[in-house]
């Protein structure tokens, strides 16, 4: 029992120092944006003077973040949750070959994928200067999650034998891939769709590359004001990123756990 005890608190602290270590500097970010001077600190008054800035200076690349993470997301989704179906229907050498193929990508560095894009891509004008060279990037890079993901939902509930079972009843393709399979695999597929928003908006290395000066997003805008601006305006910039990203990530974390229960359930009730 005490050995239990010493587990548990020993546990519990290295929670706590993890948690302080990783939290304590995005609070004291987050003070400093808050405040009138951050070199005198708190004493010299609390003010949202720096947010407002902010806003009026950055708005633009908040609203096209959320536009580029909700297109990647549709797009990853059209593309990964048939492709994840197909590698589950047909595992073998071809199979993994082409999920290693998916996961380059990530294992390259975002730089060498966006360097890429500009050489083979960059030439054509309209799409260079436009938010959807900036699209392309990230379904690149968040594509693999989706398939993952999906493919993670779709192994662990046997559909294999539910899609035959539908095949042999005379069930069309589209209808047991929307009536049996996507619901099945739902807590994969929001997963999947979980990790692509928060990435996509949180993706800086390949944006940067990618981006012009009109088709900024919020990663290059928190950058830019770090670079030239006031200490205050950069930290306030943080808050404005974290009031944005966290609503949004609270919700998506909500609606994967609801989909999980619901899928459970379902799938429960099937058997």
């Amino acid at each position: 029992m005490t050995h239990s005890r010493f587990d548990t608190r020993l546990g519990l602290a290295v929670t706590l120092a993890v948690t302080a270590f990783l939290i304590g500097p995005v609070l004291l970010s987050v003070s400093a944006g808050l405040t009138r001077n951050y070199f005198v600190g708190l004493d010299s008054g609390l003010t949202l003077k720096w947010v407002a800035q902010v806003w009026e200076l950055y708005a633009d690349t908040i609203w096209r973040s959320y536009a580029v993470a909700l297109i990647t997301l549709g797009v990853t989704l059209a593309i990964g949750v048939p492709a994840a179906w197909v590698l589950t229907l047909y595992p073998g050498r071809l199979a993994r070959l082409l999920e290693e193929l998916l996961t380059l990508p990530v294992a390259v560095p975002g730089l060498a994928t966006a360097l890429a894009l500009i050489v083979s891509w960059g030439s054509v004008g309209w799409l260079r200067s436009s938010v959807a060279f900036i699209v392309i990037g990230h379904v690149l890079f968040t594509l693999p999650f989706m398939v993952r993901a999906a493919r993670a939902g779709m192994q662990g509930s046997d559909l294999r034998t539910l899609d035959e079972a539908a095949a042999t009843l005379g069930a069309s393709h589209r209808q047991r891939f929307f009536d049996i399979v996507v619901p099945a695999a739902r807590s994969g597929i929001v997963t999947g769709a979980l990790t692509v928003v928060t990435l996509s908006i949180g993706e800086f290395n390949l944006t940067w590359l990618l981006h012009t000066p009109l088709t900024k997003t919020l990663p290059v805008g928190l950058a830019d004001s770090y670079a030239s601006m006031r200490l205050e305006v950069a930290s306030a910039y943080t808050l404005v990123f974290l009031l944005m990203l966290l609503p949004l990530m609270i919700g998506l974390q909500w609606f994967a756990a609801r989909s999980t229960r619901s899928g459970g359930l379902a799938l429960g009730a099937s058997t």
